[in-house]
């Protein structure tokens, strides 16, 4: 479903809009949409990343134990030898 709005923007925000989307092969409603989304997106990602340091969670530092973990487990069981697919 599309909605129709109207919105106001700087003549220099609107001509490089313009330019971007030409370049991308994009609409320019196409772009703005595409844009708005992807700061809608950035927005969220960035609110749960606070909440997720609020918390104390070190995800990063969890996800790389786990890789070093695999690593020291794949060492074990294959010898340094690439498994099997």
């Amino acid at each position: 479903m599309t909605a129709k709005v109207t919105l106001s923007f700087s003549d220099e925000t609107i001509e490089e809009a313009r330019r971007f989307a030409k370049r991308e092969g994009l609409s320019l409603s196409a772009w703005m949409d595409q844009a708005a989304r992807e700061k809608a997106l950035r927005e969220v990602f960035t609110a749960h990343a606070d909440a997720v340091g609020r918390a104390g969670l070190d995800l990063e530092a969890a996800a790389l134990a786990d890789a070093q973990e695999a690593a020291l487990v794949d060492d074990a069981l294959f010898g340094g030898r690439p498994r099997a697919a």
